[in-house]
């Protein structure tokens, strides 16, 4: 399986649209579709809503997230917007402010 990587130091303003798992290193605004995985990792900033398969986040997200499948908010990560999910996990560690829907 292939993946996207915005690297560290790249900061991506727009829209992005994807048919593979996204790998956030670096800063993306504007918003962020995927069909398959998005991961947010440690240091990363997105300002966006975000729309794909199952999202590993330990960066930061100001934004909606909308998942088909689990949203994991890992420890470190800071979320502001609200989560539309099958499945939720948010680890000790995590901060989240918004609201949860699992009515998916």
């Amino acid at each position: 399986m292939s993946s996207t990587v915005i690297g560290a130091g790249i900061t991506i303003e727009g829209e992005i649209f994807a048919d593979e798992e996204v790998v956030v290193q670096g800063v993306v605004r504007g918003k962020l579709s995927s069909k398959e995985a998005i991961t947010v990792e440690h240091g990363a900033l997105v300002e966006a809503d975000v729309d794909g398969g199952s999202f590993a986040v330990s960066g930061t997200i100001t934004g909606n997230i909308s998942s088909t499948d689990r949203v994991d908010l890992l420890s470190g990560s800071r979320v502001v917007g609200n989560v539309r999910a099958g499945r939720i996990t948010i680890a000790d560690g995590a901060q989240f402010k918004g609201n949860v829907d699992m009515d998916v």
